[in-house]
């Protein structure tokens, strides 16, 4: 799972809006208190900390965040970086637009597809391990991917191997830093959240620089050992210890007890069938939600309008440098634009972080996140005026401020709409949905490229597919919440007892008290005075 992120933010897909998050902190104390007790029982069945250990908020905790946020530099910015060597895989291959595309739209959706077996490493190595092992996939994927020969063994190598190893690395790494970050978890979500902007900003420059020394080949072979580091970085990310009590060991551990009579074995392998349907059933109930889908009306519509978006969502980013080069402007120049985007992202997504965690924006965190999407689907059309710098350097600032809000807000929603113990497996259905179109977008572009000649009908594309799927979730969020408004109405009203009220004397003294009384005057007080002088005589 992405997780945030599970505890922390699976953080940003494609684009830095994929991968996992923490659940967000209450503004009053005892909010924060609660959450810490949650997150304390959540540790003890975790592998990546012992039960009953109290987060430090700080101490090591500042290496794993530093850690974190270097891998996710080195995996989620990774695919937006191979338009850099577009140019140099068509020709060495000689591979149309649509067929150069699949590498990074397999490598981005294996990323993503990967989630549940992470997370079943993780429970079998813990965290640390399963980083690791994420780093030696995706560095000899890339090591492997110097040396192919033809764009079909380039899919597996560098989509299939490297994606996979990218998936190991970064949901694990996110996940390690919910379990040492508690009170200041939204601080340290805020700050991880910068790797991937960390990544768009050195990837291109240094890509750029390895492509005119060394070419494609030498370029992947260097990278490759700039990948191992996720090692070095998942190394870091140690497990939490309990503290340790003094105390004399106890000696006596009980007899053995006696092995189990044959009848028993004989039972037990008998239903280890059955055994292995029940826990296939369990796997896919724990990690991917799909009672969710069916019975969470918010989160079927979320989801849906996620897998949407990701069609056209990441393919800019893929195309931004072939189209500025496509229309004589420089590598390097055409490199800048990903790494303004990437300072973009540094600079504004941490203070998003902050903002969209006042109560104010509680409940409001969909119409935000709606909106900020909408924006970047509808920049992409600003293309469409011009390749020249300055033109395509206003887009990339419009699109990646409108990014950072919605890579901050896209965990957070899905958390606001599903239970936190639910959280993993429905972010892990999602991380499948969103897979498939992960997968096909870039193809689908190259394709109409290929038979148009023309980059900016791509955007053109784009902008149509993020600005509907960004329409789609603001009215649907906006129906959904009138109607939840108009049921708590009624219910409020048949609830509320009716007002008790007298009954009618009857006779002719119901009549009288709804007859109208005039205002006594001075002759009716005198006239009753001597009425009861009379009474009084008698």
């Amino acid at each position: 799972m992405t997780r945030r992120n599970g505890a922390g933010e699976a953080f940003q897909s494609g684009d830095g809006t994929s991968g996992v998050r923490a659940p967000d902190d209450g503004a009053c104390e005892d909010e924060e208190e609660e959450e810490e007790e949650e997150d304390e029982e959540r540790q003890g069945s975790s592998p990546c900390s012992p039960p009953a250990v109290a987060a430090p908020d700080g101490g090591w905790g500042w290496a794993v965040l530093v850690a974190t946020i270097l891998v996710l530099a080195l995996t989620l910015a990774f695919p937006a970086c191979v338009g850099i060597f577009y140019t140099d895989l068509q020709n060495e291959f000689h591979a149309s637009n649509s067929e150069t595309s699949w590498v990074p739209s397999i490598m981005t959706s294996v990323l993503h597809a990967g989630g549940p077996f992470c997370s079943v490493l993780v429970e079998r190595l813990g965290c640390r391990a399963t980083v690791m092992l994420g780093g030696v996939l995706s560095g000899l994927g890339m090591a492997a991917s110097s040396f192919t020969n033809s764009i079909m063994e380039l899919y597996v190598t560098a989509g299939v191997i490297t994606g996979l190893g990218f998936c190991f690395s970064f949901q694990p790494a996110v996940t390690i830093l919910g379990h040492y970050f508690v009170r200041r978890r939204a601080f340290a979500n805020a700050m991880s959240s910068t790797g991937t902007a960390l990544g768009l900003c050195v990837l291109p420059f240094l890509g750029n620089y390895l492509h005119s020394e060394f070419g494609w080949r030498g370029s992947f072979l260097i990278l490759s050992a700039v990948l191992l580091n996720c090692c070095v970085c998942g190394a870091v990310m140690r497990p939490l210890q309990p503290r340790k009590h003094r105390g004399q060991p106890l000696m006596n551990h009980g007899t053995p007890p006696p092995p189990p009579p044959d009848d028993a074995k004989q039972r037990k392998d008998s239903s280890c069938l059955r055994t292995a349907g029940r826990w296939l059933l369990a796997s896919l109930s724990k990690h991917m939600a799909f009672d969710q889908f069916c019975n969470n009306a918010r989160y079927r519509v979320y989801a849906i309008g996620i897998t949407w978006m990701m069609l056209g969502f990441v393919v800019p980013l893929v195309y931004l440098v072939p189209y500025a080069t496509a229309n004589a402007m420089e590598q390097g120049r055409a490199a800048l634009l990903l790494s303004i985007l990437g300072v973009v992202n540094i600079v504004v997504r941490p203070a998003f972080g902050v903002v969209f965690n006042m109560p104010w924006f509680k409940g409001r965190h969909v119409y935000v996140f709606a909106a900020a999407l909408l924006v970047n689907g509808l920049s992409n059309s600003i293309c469409s005026v011009g390749p020249g710098f300055p033109v395509l350097l206003v887009y990339v600032i419009i699109y990646g401020l409108s990014m950072s809000v919605v890579g901050s807000l896209m965990f957070t929603v899905l958390m606001d709409i599903v239970e936190m113990s639910r959280f993993p497996s429905a972010l892990g259905l999602l991380a499948i949905m969103e897979s498939v179109t992960l997968l096909i977008g870039p193809p689908l572009a190259g394709i109409l490229v290929d038979r148009t000649g023309q980059y900016h009908l791509v955007f053109f594309a784009c902008s149509a597919v993020v600005a509907s799927a960004a329409l789609f979730l603001l009215l649907s969020f906006a129906w959904l919440d009138r109607k939840e408004r108009a049921a708590r109405a009624r219910q409020g009203a048949a609830t509320t007892p009716p007002t008790p009220s007298l009954p009618d004397p009857p006779g002719p003294a119901a009549a009288t008290a709804c007859r109208y009384s005039s205002v006594p005057t001075e002759a009716d007080r005198d006239k009753d005075k001597a009425n009861g002088a009379e009474v009084t005589s008698l």
